[in-house]
């Protein structure tokens, strides 16, 4: 990919110039997409994200939006402190990076910040992970293959071998396609930091959280057996007590 940056009035959009021709704000406007019948579906989650057919390929839309009682003082504007320094470039970026490592994630299509004062706004436009579904989901029907978490465990460990640390390790940000892939998302606040073994732990940790969350009430057996799997997926020897 050939990434190039865009500076419009209060505005800069970074986007891959191999996918994107033409970038300008109305890539990542719901309306532009509604319009031409682009929108394909919604995607759960804390924000706005949209499924789209588009010139380029099947694409996800999201805005940055806040959660929690920052939501209550903002709902979409963070402060600013420079466009390079804008949540929307650094995940673009995070996601290139990791991309061109060879990790299963999506690919960067194009991300925007544009700037009102001390503020901005943000979104990312990425390349869909295609016939995927969230870990979450596949719970009832495949928590009793360990094959799954096994690979699911693989695929964590790739991340931190290259010092990946996700902000928000959960069910739903694991994706798995119908080859049996397992993929990371959302990257939003990730950084690296190599050999960084308590925050690999705190990586597994939030996961595990989140599985209790979502796990049938009467079968926590099963999801410790799963647990395992996933462990050993990871590599026992490296997972500190």
């Amino acid at each position: 990919m050939k990434t190039l940056a865009h500076k419009q009035d209060s505005l800069l959009i970074v986007y891959d110039a191999d996918a994107i021709q033409y970038p300008g704000p109305f890539l990542f406007s719901d309306a532009y997409w509604s319009e031409r019948g682009a929108v394909t579906g919604e995607a759960a989650g804390r924000g706005s994200v949209l499924l789209l057919d588009t010139p380029f390929g099947s694409a996800v839309l999201r805005q940055y939006l806040r959660g929690g009682k920052a939501a209550k003082v903002s709902r979409d504007r963070y402060v600013f402190s420079g466009f390079e320094k804008s949540r929307p470039v650094m995940e673009y970026s995070m996601l290139e990076r990791l991309s061109g490592a060879g990790l299963p994630v999506p690919g960067p299509l194009a991300a925007m910040c544009s700037r009102d004062g001390v503020l901005y706004r943000g979104w990312i436009l990425m390349r869909m992970v295609r016939d995927a579904g969230p870990l979450a989901d596949l719970i009832a029907e495949r928590r009793n293959d360990p094959a799954l978490w096994r690979a699911t465990g693989e695929c964590i460990r790739r991340f931190h071998d290259h010092g990946v640390i996700h902000a928000d390790l959960n069910a739903r940000n694991i994706l798995v396609d119908g080859a049996g892939e397992v993929h990371l998302i959302d990257f939003d606040r990730a950084r690296i930091r190599k050999k960084d073994s308590r925050a690999f732990r705190s990586n597994l940790k939030r996961l595990q959280r989140s599985l209790h969350k979502v796990w049938p009430a009467g079968d926590r057996e099963q999801l410790t057996a799963c647990w395992r799997s996933l462990e050993e997926g990871y590599g026992l020897e490296v997972v500190p007590a």
